[in-house]
């Protein structure tokens, strides 16, 4: 409680009408993963150390930012943004007409897609870890899993590829979304997760 009122009183606005949203934390895995997802994804099939140890970093990013979620301040916690299905749905609806609701932290959309994300890393890299074990003998679950039978690091390595494939189509909808809603409320989103600051 004493961290959070310190980081608030220690963030001066840019403006008046601007206020501080994103803490560092939210800002710097929100990036990270962004660059470490794209590096697991392109080092898949010639760089399996790169893509393993980057799937590591990943995992711990996750554990970091699932903690920060019970945590941090205000608008990183997940209760902030746990929405009725009634009001997600009529959000879109709302959003397809170009008069969605503006929300100062995760829209309900938003807060459905970091869910979502957060799921299909999460099955992603369970399945990356069972398929190291299986196919290549090595990380965490090596020895548990040293006398598995191919088929099963056949069928991971399909579920692995479904979910990294699933979290791009995630992402493509994400920034789309993001798009959308600066339109929408004529301010730029992307800007707010690099310097923390929204419109109040």
């Amino acid at each position: 409680m004493v961290f959070h009122k310190h980081q608030k009183n220690s963030r001066a606005p840019h403006s008046s009408q601007e206020t501080y949203v994103w803490d560092i934390l939210v800002r710097t895995f929100h990036w990270l993963l962004v660059l470490l997802f794209f590096i697991a994804y392109i080092s898949e099939d010639h760089f399996l150390t790169i893509h393993a140890w980057t799937g590591y970093s990943i995992t711990l990013l996750l554990i970091i930012r699932i903690i920060w979620g019970f945590i941090g301040p205000r608008h990183a916690r997940f209760s902030d943004f746990i929405f009725p299905k009634i009001t997600v749905i009529q959000f879109l609806k709302d959003t397809l007409s170009f008069r969605a609701k503006r929300y100062l932290g995760h829209n309900p959309a938003g807060a459905v897609m970091v869910f979502a994300l957060i799921f299909a890393l999460i099955v992603t890299i369970c399945c990356g870890l069972i398929l190291f074990g299986i196919e290549e003998g090595r990380g965490p679950l090596a020895t548990t899993l040293s006398e598995t039978s191919h088929i099963w690091g056949d069928i991971f390595e399909a579920l692995h590829e479904f979910f990294a494939h699933s979290t791009l189509i995630l992402i493509a909808i994400h920034v789309s979304g993001v798009l959308v809603e600066s339109l929408i409320n004529n301010e730029n989103l992307t800007a707010s997760m690099l310097n923390g600051y929204k419109k109040k």
